[in-house]
């Protein structure tokens, strides 16, 4: 019964984005519909959110929205430390929303409260994640209309459909409303993005799956930490999974799109985790890493972007870079994938896992790859590789893998994991159901060969293969093709030529009494 009722929420709030994006179609569209919609979420949230922890804390009957702006702020900054930012009373999106069909000017109400936003937070220890959160919210870009009046008759628009939404108390959903219309919004942006959707979001269902393995079934993990953590949904999932105190000392990410990484420190307060449990980065992981502090992590996850070009040994100093000195040579600059997985491996606690969507072509090629591949398996670091069913992403069609990396494993040996067939097929792209799920797990802990799905090989054999890690290498493929019996067949074959033959000597006698 509670299941069915978070679906029928859930639905309901899926019908009420689709709404606003059919109302606001032609005005806005693509990624500049998705950044005004989740920027007045947002500012909705972040509204609703420090109100109601202010009322939780007054007696009965006290409500934050009705205070003046000079009563308020003699809590700011005792607020500012609690939550992370501060906002007037009159600032709130409610206040806001109840003169905004006569604001003329609301164009320049909204910019002037998201300043005061995050002017809140500036010399304090939440500036960093409080800075340029909206950003990407243009008041007065020319996309809403040509002039003030337009401007301001679309920006009313988006605050009515976004107060429209029936989020209810945050504090009181059976779902997670405000982190699910997040997901929903980047999904349908995502699945009509193209090949560019993917960059931005993964899969629910390729999350969990990697958080799962990275967790290992512990009931509790320390830090967990995504080098290109996108709109930080894989490091949202861990909080899904292992629930709200699941992750002791919080949540690391880093990511250079600046839009991208707007959208990350979004998510996270989306979903209501405080600014001091996460610590999402701005910039290159790969030349400009920014957690040397908080590593080793205990759980990895990522979805780093495919073959994309880096500086490689046009850079000198990166040969010598910890991170990357031990495979004795650096991935080719033209694919940087096995350089994420270095940077991976190097952050990587003793007693931790990581788990890595990975480019097929990373685990059979030659040259530089070949030797890095070769240092991950002679030091025993590869622990499985699971070769996932094609069109599972958004934007692609590849069948990628995922490969799991230990450096305390109890075995010298890989296990490879053919799950090209764990999938259901939704519309044109496959999906992993929970099933799925559980199966591609229970063959990780089981680690066990079992004929034509996985194969535990020795690193001596791999190393054989010329450190070729592609999982079909070791897994036999099933034989799905129809058997032939060829007695039967040529008897068949047999029986026809006879009938022609019977055929053909009644056609003759016939045409033989015709000419008589």
């Amino acid at each position: 019964m509670a299941d069915n009722k978070k679906e029928l929420e859930r639905a309901e709030l899926h019908r009420a984005i689709w709404a606003i994006a059919d109302d606001l179609r032609g005005s806005i569209d693509g990624w500049d519909f998705k950044q005004y919609v989740l920027g007045m979420l947002f500012y909705r949230y972040i509204s609703e959110n420090l109100a109601s922890y202010i009322n939780k804390g007054e007696e009965k009957g006290f409500d934050y929205s009705k205070l003046s702006d000079k009563e308020a702020k003699q809590a700011k900054d005792d607020l500012v430390k609690e939550k992370g930012f501060f906002i007037l009373p009159s600032q709130l999106f409610c206040n806001v929303l109840e003169k905004a069909d006569k604001n003329e000017n609301l164009n320049e109400t909204l910019e002037s409260v998201f300043n005061a936003i995050e002017a809140s937070a500036k010399g304090t220890a939440s500036e960093s994640d409080i800075e340029g959160l909206f950003d990407d919210f243009d008041v007065n870009s020319n996309k809403l209309g040509k002039s003030v009046a337009d401007k301001c008759a679309t920006l009313r628009k988006l605050m009515h459909g976004i107060a429209d939404m029936k989020l209810g108390d945050y504090l009181d959903n059976t779902i997670d409303a405000f982190g699910d219309a997040y997901e929903y919004l980047m999904g349908l942006y995502a699945s009509n993005a193209g090949k560019s959707g993917g960059e931005y979001y993964t899969p629910q269902e390729v999350s969990e799956l990697l958080v799962r393995i990275a967790v290992n079934g512990k009931k509790t993990i320390n830090k967990i930490y995504d080098p290109a953590v996108g709109s930080a949904s894989l490091l949202l999932k861990a909080r899904k999974i292992l629930g709200k105190d699941g992750v002791r000392k919080g949540y690391f990410g880093q990511e250079k799109n600046l839009t991208t990484y707007n959208l990350a420190r979004i998510n996270m307060f989306l979903h209501d985790i405080n600014y001091n449990k996460f610590d999402i980065a701005h910039g290159d992981t790969l030349i400009d890493p920014k957690h040397w502090d908080d590593e080793p992590f205990d759980a990895i996850v990522s979805n780093p972007p495919y073959s994309i070009k880096w500086e490689g040994d046009d850079n000198a100093l990166l040969i010598n870079d910890p991170r990357f000195a031990p495979a004795g040579v650096l991935a080719p600059k033209s694919k940087a994938d096995l350089a994420f997985v270095m940077h991976i491996l190097s952050w990587l606690d003793t007693a931790g896992t990581a788990a890595i969507v990975c480019f097929p072509g990373i685990m059979y090629r030659g040259g530089a790859e070949q030797k890095i591949r070769q240092y991950l398996v002679d030091n025993n670091y590869v622990d499985a590789v699971i070769q996932l069913p094609d069109n599972l992403f958004y934007g692609t069609t590849i069948a990628t893998c995922i490969l799991v990396l230990k450096k305390s494993k109890k075995d010298n040996k890989v296990l490879f994991v053919d799950a090209s067939k764990e999938c259901v097929k939704v519309t044109n792209s496959n999906k992993l159901t929970d099933d799925n799920i559980q199966n591609i797990v229970a063959s990780l802990n089981d680690r066990k060969n079992k004929k034509y799905e996985t194969k535990l090989v020795a690193i001596d054999d791999v190393a054989e293969q010329d450190y070729n890690l592609s999982v079909s290498t070791y897994v036999e493929q099933k034989d799905t093709r129809e058997k032939v019996d060829i007695k039967v067949l040529n008897k068949q074959i047999a029986d026809i030529v006879k009938h022609e033959d019977e055929l053909r000597k009644s056609i003759d006698k016939i045409i033989a009494d015709l000419e008589k």
